[in-house]
């Protein structure tokens, strides 16, 4: 499984948003800046995000874009399967007829204890990872990046 650039320029996105907004919208510019991205591509991205109900867009001329939910309910898992889909490791092989028993068995055998409880470990943690856990780490890491040393 590999997260795309889409999904991965996402989540930046949502961080940065949660992190700078203080419940007001933020214009996808200041984002994009901030984070070094395309605001066209995060356009897209965001588009989205706003179907699945993750952000909500303010139109105007002082619009932008806000979370629709609390950052504390928003988890990471949302935010992967409103670009890119249903988490899954590995599809699971359409049986066929023409398979013999030996080999359905052992494609059975391999799905329920490979490619599915990889799959569950991977759900398990992107849904208990919140935007709001993610926004607090970045903040911890950019008031360090800020603090100045003298000698």
């Amino acid at each position: 499984m590999k997260i795309s650039t889409k999904t991965r320029y996402g989540l930046r996105a949502l961080v940065d948003l949660a992190a700078h907004s203080a419940g007001e919208q933020v214009a996808l510019i200041h984002i994009a800046k901030r984070q070094d991205l395309s605001v066209n591509y995060l356009e897209q991205v965001f588009s989205l995000l706003k179907k699945a109900g993750i952000v909500r867009s303010v139109k105007g001329a002082q619009g932008g874009y806000m979370l629709a939910k609390e950052p504390a309910k928003i988890t990471v898992g949302d935010i992967i399967r409103s670009i890119e889909g249903e988490i899954c490791i590995v599809d699971e092989e359409p049986p066929s007829d023409s398979v013999s028993l030996v080999l359905k068995n052992m494609q059975q055998c391999i799905w329920d204890n490979v490619w599915q409880k990889m799959t569950e470990s991977v759900r398990e943690v992107i849904d208990h990872i919140t935007l709001e856990d993610l926004m607090k780490e970045y903040q911890v890491l950019h008031i360090d990046d800020n603090i100045m040393y003298y000698i």
